[in-house]
């Protein structure tokens, strides 16, 4: 039986884990700065190529960073329930679709550029922290670094705790394609309560992408999954409830990502920061990612810049207790979501909401989110947390 020799390569300054959305943006984030020239940078990742894994949208005032790679921009957005039932003008906001392919070749474009950028295709077996750095171990090397970025997710850290609520928004997508002309185009539907709840809280979340093509996803907040045919059952029947009969599917996607006020921050050192979905930069209430994570890389390479001790990165907001109350009450009321979605989205003005999800709203606009809501739940989660 021949034996696989461990081999120890150069240390880098910094390793990134990991190639998706959080991974790649900080590593071309680093590319793209004269800071990081001199130093080098390792990547690694099971697979370089992922192709269109994932489809990520979000809403943002006037021109972006990533507006070159849009699939599609909608100027209005639907929002259904059987309390509510309205298209809104989301001005001076657009809603933004980006589609995972073009995002990563844009990003490995501008990486690839530099020399002192690497990576290699590698599964991880384990990191280490050491005194002076890191030590990645994949199944056939052993790798050093000065400082660790990881973005591979340990479910693990959040689910053996139970200080913080945890639930789940999954979903499974169908992009449905019509032979004639069948869709708004001008509007995304971004919930859909008209659904059944069956205890829980599902949505339909729609995004005609032209007249004839669409993504319907039929998505939970819960903290159990379904069966995949339920999931694809519950599309079907939206379809129908739709009369929209002669289609055909050309793509599908499913997803699960964790919604939890854990302090993903205790999980960092001096050495290693965690990233994106396994560092808490999904935003703990909706679910969004994509947002965040282009500003927080942005942070990362400043902070990279002033300070060494990588555990000090993250600042408490307010915006966590807010978080933390708004997941206790889906957890523990989850029959419930459909009534306080549909009060806040009666009560707030969309510019509001967004700035409050974005956590950059001021005093005034917090004031106008709680008070938008069915106060009973919150000031019951509010009292259990405060004692």
């Amino acid at each position: 039986m021949l034996l696989k020799l461990k081999t120890t390569v150069i240390t880098y300054d910094y390793i990134i884990l990991g190639a998706g959305a959080s991974g790649l943006l900080l590593a071309y984030r680093m590319s793209q700065d004269p800071f990081f020239d001199d130093k080098s940078v390792l990547i690694i990742d099971q697979s370089k190529d992922k192709g269109n894994d994932r489809t990520w949208c979000y809403w943002e005032e006037g021109v972006g960073e990533w507006d070159a790679l849009l699939t599609k921009i909608w100027p209005n957005v639907f929002f259904g329930s059987q309390s509510l039932s309205k298209t809104i003008s989301i001005a001076p906001f657009q809603y933004k679709m980006i589609r995972s392919e073009a995002f990563y070749m844009s990003l490995w474009k501008g990486i690839n550029s530099k020399s002192n950028f690497s990576f290699i295709e590698a599964v991880v077996d384990s990191f280490t922290e050491l005194k002076t750095g890191v030590e990645v171990v994949t199944e056939t090397d052993t790798y050093l670094g000065s400082k660790l970025f990881n973005s591979l997710p340990n479910p693990e850290a959040y689910n053996s705790q139970h200080k913080y609520p945890l639930i789940h928004q999954h979903f499974v997508g169908w992009f449905v394609k019509t032979k004639t002309n069948v869709f708004d185009d001008a509007v995304a539907t971004f919930m859909d309560f008209s659904v059944p709840q069956n205890g829980h809280t599902r949505f339909m979340y729609v995004l005609p992408i032209d007249k004839k093509t669409a993504l319907f996803e039929y998505t939970l907040f819960s903290k159990d999954l379904l069966k995949y045919a339920d999931y694809e059952d519950a599309i079907k029947s939206y379809l129908d409830s739709k009369n929209i009969l002669d289609y055909e599917i050309i793509e599908k996607e499913q997803g699960n990502i964790p919604m939890t006020s854990f302090k993903f921050s205790d999980l960092n050192s001096k050495h290693i920061l965690h990233i994106g979905t396994a560092g808490g930069w999904t935003k703990a209430s909706t679910g969004y990612t994509f947002m965040n994570t282009s500003k927080k890389t942005k942070e990362v390479v400043a902070f990279l810049k002033e300070d060494d001790d990588l555990s000090t990165f993250d600042k408490r907001t307010k915006y966590r207790f807010y978080d933390l109350i708004f997941l206790d009450v889906l957890a523990n009321h989850n029959n419930e979501g459909a009534a306080l979605f549909s009060s806040m989205f009666k009560k707030a003005s969309i510019k509001t909401i967004f700035r409050f999800l974005d956590e950059d709203s001021t005093i005034l606009e917090d004031l106008k989110i709680i008070l938008s809501v069915p106060p009973k739940r919150f000031i019951q989660a509010f009292f259990k947390r405060l004692f």
